[in-house]
């Protein structure tokens, strides 16, 4: 028999029997709704089910070292955890299951994410901090592999910062930093690059995060011989183990069934992690997987027969009644009595998440059944109407879907017909579409005062003897005035450090403000951004940054798959405001031109992306960004930094605005939209045109995500009539989405005399050297040339062909 711990100072037997029964207790009603989970999307209720089942008892010894003001970033197994916590019901197991889009009913993503994903509310209803302090916190999960451990460093890492930066006011956000971030990951996602990437990155930052491997030897039907080296990775880890002379992690072991020792491991991991600030890692293994990986499939085909028994002998809830009994604890007829009382809540809480969950939807199939009625007593094409409705009658239990497309399709018949229950109807849709649209769409930004976009404009303003000076000044001193007047930010990167990063945007701040607010880190791209989403949801003000806009690729999965969505998929329940900058366009060679912004465009939606073509540009962009409660991309012009801008007076305090065009130059015959390093090209070119009778109007996008809010470019090209798109990505990237957005949502084609036209880069990247560029970019020349042809495709007489 094994012994018990103390798991508690100066408990009592009874008190501890209690604790015991109520962990089994939870054990039950979770394995309970993973198995009735399953039914339902077997039987058509749900689309999909992934589950926790077989990691119940580990998640329970989790959750008792588990303080209130730490963090969770885990995976979607943790459901026993969060049950353990108090932090996730039964009913809200099947309300995530059959993803009902009410918050209340569904706090975990309003049916926006599968089940199993799991989150805390950070922000009350006005997105106002709530205190972090006095509540258990979990960051909003992600399904892909391993993308949690990003996010999972910078919650520990903010517990440092609150610890040793002075002049925080850390109220609501932490106590003494004494908080940990708790991660949770299964054995064969340990195989990705971002677990070992995370894992290096905490023990060289000693910061208090405990990851729990949760290790059942498969990954779907991988074995862990295909997965991982000596199929042991805490084995493969051992070089991360810390001693007398050297930081690293401690590694410890427990079995995934084993109640009383997983209780003891998990209390001393929480204690090393709290009180040192080391990173501990806890392998846990001999874990099951009782129905397999998912609802997609059965583990019986790739399990082997002896597997399958061993799995059933060593089912951790099993092993935990095992060690109740044998300790005396209770008998089997106060088990059973759990069991079964356990069984019925979860069925009836099943049942009653069902009903909630359709009631109103049912409300509104019958509303639109009776207008159905009423129209097809009126309508010509009655008939139709008819077996429409009868068709909507017979679905017992609808989705929105089922009933909009029937309402929809109705309105085909309706074509050239006008009375008052049409007009009923199309109003029943357009309300339909208010109510329900905004559950499935809202909060991809900000719905709130302290939105990007609503921080107001402060123009640079300057003396009258301002001097002369290189780009990267403005910067640094700019970034000075915020560390002086914001002690929540902080800015790490490459280089970003000692030297002050690699165009001296930061010189000399490091040792002004300390290497904890102005810090060097690793090559290391996906956890540099996974550091600042972390301390971003923690109240920090962090800026990540990327040294070249091109080495952000390393990193976009964890910028579009966790950064971009983390308020969408919380509902505005928590912020990451991250800011992260790097630096691109037009340097010489492949790998630092700013090629890929248009795959940015499309994958950061619900991250702002500004393309300030200058410094002092920039500097207000940053100044905007941290009044601000939205993340965003700052690409800064590499070839900038040397170049003379007159110096603002009013550096931290200054302010671009967010989502607005500025016209640089007005001018009468062609409106020219760009941004950034090709924007001086253009201001070059307008000079020679003018040479030649041609008045181009130039428009500095300077915001990409959002893009002109006040519709702007329209209104320059319901003057000019003709529009060019100039860019230096790839062909059909920002300009193409830049057409689209003037085109199509600012409906300029109606003012456009002539076609419009886009001059963008080669469809490879840029050869390096002078040569490589203009053979690659839009050069000069290429510019003039493109913007003349437009003008003499409409007066050839007054402009003849050039070439």
């Amino acid at each position: 028999m094994q012994t018990i711990p103390d798991l508690k100072n100066n408990i009592s037997f009874d008190d501890f029997k209690t604790e015991v029964l109520s962990d089994y207790k939870i054990a039950v009603e979770s394995r309970e709704c993973s198995l009735l989970g399953r039914r339902e999307v077997l039987t058509g209720k749900a689309k999909f089910g992934i589950f926790g089942d077989g990691k119940e008892v580990p998640q329970l010894a989790m959750a008792k070292a588990f303080a209130k003001g730490d963090w969770r970033s885990g995976y979607y197994r943790d459901q026993t955890f969060m049950m353990a916590i108090g932090e996730f019901t039964k009913e809200h197991f099947f309300a995530g299951l059959y993803a009902d889009t009410n918050i209340k009913h569904e706090p975990m993503s309003a049916g926006r994410q599968m089940g199993g994903h799991f989150v805390t509310h950070s922000l009350d209803d006005n997105g106002n901090w709530k205190d972090l302090t006095n509540q258990y916190n979990s960051s909003a999960d992600i399904s892909p592999t391993a993308a949690q451990m990003p996010r999972l460093l910078g919650l520990a890492q903010a517990s440092k910062i609150f610890r040793h930066v002075e002049g925080i006011n850390t109220t609501k956000f932490s106590i003494k930093g004494n908080e940990v971030a708790w991660g949770t990951i299964g054995n064969a996602s340990t195989s990705e690059g971002l677990f070992f990437e995370t894992i290096n990155a905490a023990g060289v930052l000693q910061v208090p995060m405990v990851i729990s491997i949760w290790d059942d030897e498969y990954g779907i039907s991988v074995h862990a011989k295909h997965q991982t080296t000596k199929e042991n990775i805490s084995e493969v880890l051992k070089g991360f183990q810390r001693d007398k002379d050297n930081n690293g992690f401690e590694i410890l072991r427990v079995k995934g069934w084993d109640y009383p020792n997983l209780v003891a491991t998990y209390q001393e991991a929480g204690a090393i992690a709290r009180e040192e600030h080391v990173p501990v890692i806890i392998h846990v293994t001999e874990v099951t997987q009782p129905q397999g990986h998912s609802t997609s499939g059965s583990h019986e085909r790739y399990k082997s027969p002896e597997r399958l028994a061993w799995e059933k002998d060593h089912d951790c809830n099993l092993k935990m009644r095992e060690w109740i009994l044998e300790s005396g604890i209770a008998t089997e007829e106060d088990l059973v009595k759990i069991e079964r009382n356990a069984k019925r809540e979860v069925r009836e809480a099943k049942k009653n998440t069902w009903n909630t969950f359709l009631k109103p939807i049912a409300k509104e199939q019958q509303e639109l059944i009776v207008l159905l009625k009423s129209i097809e007593t009126k309508s010509a094409n009655g008939v139709f109407i008819a077996k429409l409705k009868q068709s909507l009658e017979a679905i017992d239990e609808p989705t929105r879907k089922d009933i909009l497309s029937h309402a929809r399709k109705t309105l085909r018949y309706l074509l050239n017909e006008n009375f008052e229950e049409k007009q009923k109807l199309q109003s029943w849709i357009n309300n339909i579409f208010d109510y329900v649209q905004p559950k499935f769409s809202s909060h991809v930004f900000s719905e709130t005062e302290r939105a990007n976009t609503r921080i107001k404009e402060i123009k640079p303003t300057y003396n009258d003897e301002a001097e002369l000076v290189d780009g990267r000044i403005i910067l640094r001193d700019n970034f000075e005035a915020i560390f002086q007047n914001i002690p929540e930010a902080l800015v790490f990167g490459e280089d970003s450090g000692n030297i002050g990063d690699v165009n001296q945007g930061l010189e000399g701040l490091q040792e002004k403000f300390g290497d904890l607010r102005v810090a060097d880190v690793g090559i290391r791209e996906a956890t540099i951004i996974g550091q600042g989403i972390g301390m971003a949801l923690r109240g920090l003000r962090p800026i990540a940054e990327i040294q070249y806009l091109d080495y952000i690729l390393y990193a976009i999965q964890i910028i579009s798959d966790d950064l971009a969505t983390t308020h969408y998929r919380t509902v505005g329940k928590q912020k990451a405001p991250l800011i992260i900058r790097t630096r691109g366009h037009r340097l010489e060679g492949i790998w630092h031109s700013g090629s890929p912004m248009g795959g940015i465009l499309h994958l950061t939606r619900g991250v702002n992306v500004l393309v300030p073509r200058n410094m002092a540009k920039a500097a207000g962009f940053y100044n905007t960004l941290l009044q601000g409660n939205d993340p965003a991309i700052v690409i800064e012009c590499l070839n900038g930094y040397r170049l003379k801008e007159k110096m603002p007076n009013n550096l931290g305090t200054l302010k671009t605005p967010i989502g607005v065009v500025e016209t640089i130059k007005e001018g009468a015959d062609i409106t020219v939209v760009s941004y950034g390093s090709t924007l001086r090209i253009v201001e070059q070119v307008s000079k020679e045109l003018i040479a030649v009778g041609i008045d181009i109007e130039i428009i500095d996008v300077q915001s990409l995500l959002p893009f002109d809010l006040n519709h702007d470019i329209v209104k320059s090209v319901e003057k000019t009539n003709r529009l060019i798109i100039i860019d230096e990505d790839v062909p059909g990237g920002a300009s193409a989405y830049i057409l689209n957005e003037v085109l199509n949502n600012q409906n300029a084609y109606q003012y456009l005399d002539s076609a419009p036209k886009t001059l963008t880069a080669k469809e490879h990247r840029p050869a390096y050297g002078n040569d490589g560029d203009y053979f690659s970019k839009p050069s000069a020349e290429d510019i003039f040339e493109a913007i003349y042809a437009i003008m003499h495709e409409s007066n050839p007489k007054d402009y003849p062909k050039l070439r």
